[in-house]
């Protein structure tokens, strides 16, 4: 069960675990920043996972350097790591070996949003997750 949701791409599970999003980079909110739509981000994701049971999918690495798990996290069936990327949330963030084989469907759901408009891209002058 997630506990709480700290930004657009990382959640704390009910067992303090911390996961970060595979595949996926929303604009900050942390650490002294207030990117544009990260807020938006956070409370999407919040409204997706927050409080509920999410199934979590491992790929090759299982922590980062920072010592959080990185996976694909799912609530009922659909990936919350697509739908951010795809509704305009966040950027593809493509760290190997992770993501390998999902990372082209990826992009092309972020080249589909930017081209829409959608989310961040539509509202934001400058995207910081896409430098």
């Amino acid at each position: 069960m997630v506990k709480s949701v700290i930004d657009g791409d990382t959640i704390i599970l009910e067992d303090d675990t911390r996961v970060r999003y595979i595949l996926v980079d929303t604009n900050e909110i942390t650490n002294g920043h207030n990117d544009c739509y990260g807020q938006e981000a956070k409370q999407y994701n919040a409204l997706l996972v927050e409080g509920r049971v999410v199934d979590l999918a491992y790929d090759t690495e299982c922590t980062d350097r920072f010592g959080r798990a990185l996976a694909y996290v799912s609530i009922q069936g659909r990936e919350v790591n697509r739908l951010l990327v795809e509704r305009g949330y966040g950027c593809v963030l493509y760290i190997p070996p992770d993501g390998m084989a999902k990372v082209a469907d990826y992009r092309a759901a972020e080249a589909e949003a930017r081209a829409a408009m959608r989310g961040m891209w539509g509202a934001c002058p400058v995207v910081a997750c896409a430098h």
